[in-house]
């Protein structure tokens, strides 16, 4: 029988009010009357049903015990939901939000008007609709889609293709795989909204959830657009650096391209080599370098319409883009390609959402980013009108020689701002990944003890430079380079827009008419995108697609491994019959000590403790089963965090901890683990015996200092939230109807020292090291993917051990094969 969850920190927190009023009697006298009738239930394998009138009373049970806790949980949960600032605060976090968010995207005017006109420009009128086109792309793109609609999408403040999967697991169940329990969906964090059961959402959600190749396809879906991401990572440097570093050769016309390459490669190895130290000391720099640009090209765009020709402005008209195709040809067509350059960075802008509240990046946008754009693109379109031949330099060209220096280095400041940006989302992405089982476990180090966002991926790091190097040496132009970069970005814009249909459709229940209405324009603009990108693949679009498959390979290899790993120890779980039947002693002799048995599985006994005990004629004296899970959340509160049951009857000495992770959330490595996990194990047991002691059948009850006792002995105690059922609860078997408080409680006390005792004697842990093989008829590919592929993957990746710093001579491997 399936049994209740009863939540223990709400217990806990309920305990004052519970006990101070001890004249009471019959308060506590229906809790005990309620919980014996919760403990027959159970004892008896019966069932209460909601329907009958049982059920006021398990209500009135749950709503005593929980009576304390609902103001605890709005605490936590307000700290979840966008705060309210001041008026004061938020303009101070939207000139912040400038050096993380907008970088990207400010740079693009170095190499935009470049990449449009690659073979010069025919027709001065071109100028014109290549403006207007890049107006209403910014306008359309940026500010419409993005900032007013996707950056609301945020899964409590985390931007990316994989938050917004995350929120799509919450409210369907279309993850790969099935670790989740009912418990989990109680989190604070754990948002989600329903909806009727014949409403269009509701036939979307059961759509999703009928065949597992949907699930799959979804999860490819994200993968590619994460993929392409890590592939902007690689490429948003090189091509900002190499612009940057471009304005040399127009002051200084002798310098060769060689030695423009050799500078932006100096640049993106120091770049680089300092990703350890974080952002944390050197962040509060980026918002002024890029404000200072952008007021810079605002200032020089506004000199150059002025200067050069005010009827660039006409381009806000959008019958000039009408014009601008008629004229025909497929260089138009293709220069599409080069004006979609104008809005790369909205992907580095929707993963680096986490540091700011979406108002303040709203304000940023409206306010500082869009209009400064829109004056220096017109400026330069004013310049080119005048000075065609120019453009391959447009920017540089177009400053004033009196402050060219000075831009010259706020250009290249505010290019490796951009190239930051770009590469902390690509390490957030990573981590993510990471926690949704779809990437080979690496290094994550935390760089700032303020702000947990800010992370560093050794790893990657160290692949990203080698890559980044390679495409800024091996092209050795922008054009290129550029083309490779627009079409990394054209492909997350699609990944978005298919993602951002289901979101709407599932999370906020749009009408599907608004549904449509923002697929099929979203999907009309990024397309005609995407048909010119074709056209340049073999002119540099090929490379992101080249780092997106290999990226994807590892990926999808990783997950498939993972996957069935726990399908295997799913199936191979040892039911808990087979257990309770080999006695207190589990057929074996229990040695002094603490066993710590690691499993992917939060209910049943694993395979590789059956594997165990059969082979070796000895188990520690406490066993406790720990699942290290991890949620589709951004978080889990600290408060929340652990789950504990108790397994069998005492005299056994089994026990579960489940430990929930949110795909932010650090795993730590230090002893902090094994701390909390041995206080989570205590306050179970002082709350058991208090529960037992409060609910008996006798009303010679004494609890008196019970309070006091709980208070003192629970010092330090990290809390945690729910366990699995009654049983963890409630005595296996009643040997007395006259048992008392101070009896039930010196029994908990005896056990506390039971396990410190064993926990003195030695804690191992024990791991399973299971090893996956292809069978020998499976198909060639599957051979290749699995013994070659996901064994190497596993071979250099980082061993749970090391994650959790266990020391080796603690730690015990079981070793396992199985075949796919």
């Amino acid at each position: 029988m399936q049994t209740p969850y009863i939540p223990i920190f709400s217990f806990y927190c309920s305990l004052p009010s519970l006990f101070s009023q001890s004249g009471k009697k019959s308060e506590l006298y229906e809790l005990k009357k309620m919980a014996a009738r919760v403990e027959a239930a159970t004892m008896g394998g019966g069932e209460i049903d909601e329907e009958s009138d049982e059920r006021g009373s398990m209500w009135d049970l749950d709503q005593k015990l929980d009576q304390s806790m609902d103001e605890e949980a709005g605490r936590l949960r307000n700290m979840y939901k966008e705060k309210k600032f001041s008026a004061l605060l938020l303009l101070q976090l939207s000139f912040q939000s400038l050096g993380v968010v907008y970088g990207d995207l400010g740079t693009s005017p170095l190499y935009v008007f470049y990449n449009t006109f690659p073979h010069g420009i025919k027709d001065p009128e071109d100028i014109i609709g290549a403006l207007s086109l890049i107006i209403y792309s910014l306008t359309l793109i940026p500010l419409l889609k993005y900032v007013f609609v996707v950056c609301k999408a945020n899964d409590n403040g985390q931007g990316g293709t994989f938050a917004l999967y995350s929120l799509l697991c919450r409210h369907a169940k279309v993850k790969t795989i099935k670790n989740q329990h009912r418990t989990d969906e109680e989190l604070t964090t754990y948002s989600r909204s329903t909806f009727h059961e014949h409403s269009f959402a509701a036939k979307t959600k059961r759509w999703l959830e009928d065949r597992t190749s949907r699930k799959t396809a979804l999860l490819v879906l994200v993968l590619v657009g994460t993929c392409m991401v890590i592939g902007d990572g690689i490429l948003t440097p090189a091509i900002s650096v190499l612009s940057a570093a471009g304005g040399l050769r127009v002051n200084l016309p002798h310098i060769s391209n060689g030695v423009v390459v050799l500078v932006a490669v100096v640049i993106l190895v120091s770049l680089f080599s300092v990703q350890h130290y974080g952002t944390d000391r050197v962040g509060w720099l980026f918002a002024p370098i890029v404000f200072l640009w952008f007021l810079s090209i605002a200032s020089i765009g506004m000199y150059n319409i002025w200067k050069h020709d005010t009827t660039v402005l006409k381009a806000f008209s959008p019958v000039y883009i009408y014009r601008y195709f008629k004229r025909g040809g497929i260089d138009r067509w293709t220069s599409l390609g080069g004006i979609m350059l104008s809005i790369t960075g909205i992907e580095a802008l929707f993963a680096d959402l986490s540091h700011f509240p979406v108002s303040a990046v709203q304000i940023a946008f409206t306010a500082i980013v869009f209009p400064c754009l829109l004056l220096a693109y017109s400026g330069q379109a004013a310049y080119i009108r005048n000075h065609p031949h120019h453009v391959a330099d447009a920017f540089y060209r177009s400053i004033p020689g009196s402050v060219y220096w000075p831009m010259f280095i706020i250009a290249t400041a505010a290019a490796i701002v951009a190239s930051q940006a770009t590469i902390s989302a690509t390490f957030s992405l990573i981590k993510q990944a990471l926690a949704h089982g779809c990437f080979p476990r690496v290094k994550v180090v935390h760089t700032s003890r303020k702000f947990l966002g800010q992370i560093y991926v050794p790893d990657i790091n160290w692949i990203l430079m080698i890559l980044c190097i390679a495409v800024t040496a091996g092209f050795k132009n922008q054009s290129q380079i550029g083309n490779a970069y627009g079409t990394a970005v054209v492909i997350v814009m699609l990944v978005t827009t298919l993602l951002m249909t289901l979101i709407m459709i599932l999370v906020w229940r749009c009408h599907w008419v608004l549904v449509l209405v923002f697929t099929v324009l979203s999907l009309v603009v990024e397309c005609t995108y995407f048909s010119a990108m074709l056209f340049k693949v073999d002119q540099g679009g090929w490379v992101p697609l080249v780092i997106a498959a290999a990226f994807l390979l590892i990926m999808s290899v990783w997950h498939y491994g993972t996957l069935k790993r726990y399908e295997f120890e799913m199936h191979s779980r040892v039911s808990m019959a087979w257990i309770l039947g080999l006695g207190p002693s589990l057929g074996l002799v229990r040695v002094p000590g603490v066993g710590l048995v690691y499993t992917e599985l939060a209910s049943g006994v694993p395979h590789i403790f059956s594997h165990f005990i059969t082979n070796l004629p000895a188990i520690h004296s406490v066993v406790v089963f720990v699942c290290v899970k991890n949620l589709p959340v951004y978080t889990v509160p600290e408060e929340e965090r652990f789950l504990v049951k108790r397994i069998g009857p005492k005299n056994f000495h089994m026990f579960r901890c489940v430990a929930r992770y949110g795909y932010g959330d650090l795993h730590k490595k230090d002893d902090d683990f094994e701390k909390r996990l041995f206080e989570s194990l205590f306050l179970f047991i002082r709350l058991e015996s208090m529960m037992e002691g409060g609910c008996s059948d006798s009303d010679d009850y004494s609890i008196c200092g019970s309070q006091n006792h709980f208070k003192e002995k629970n010092e330090n105690v990290a809390t945690f939230d729910t366990f699995d059922s009654i049983e963890s609860i409630t005595p296996v078997k009643r040997v007395s109807h006259t048992v008392t408080a101070s009896s039930q409680m010196s029994g908990g006390v005896d056990e506390l020292e039971f396990i410190n005792r064993c926990r003195d004697a030695g804690v191992v842990h024990i791991m399973g090291n299971t090893v996956v093989r292809a069978r020998r008829q499976a198909r060639f590919y599957k051979k290749i993917a699995i013994d070659y592929v996901y064994a190497f993957l596993r071979k250099i990746c980082r061993e749970h051990s090391v994650i959790f710093n266990v020391p080796q001579e603690s730690l015990l491997n079981v070793g396992q094969i199985f075949y796919v």
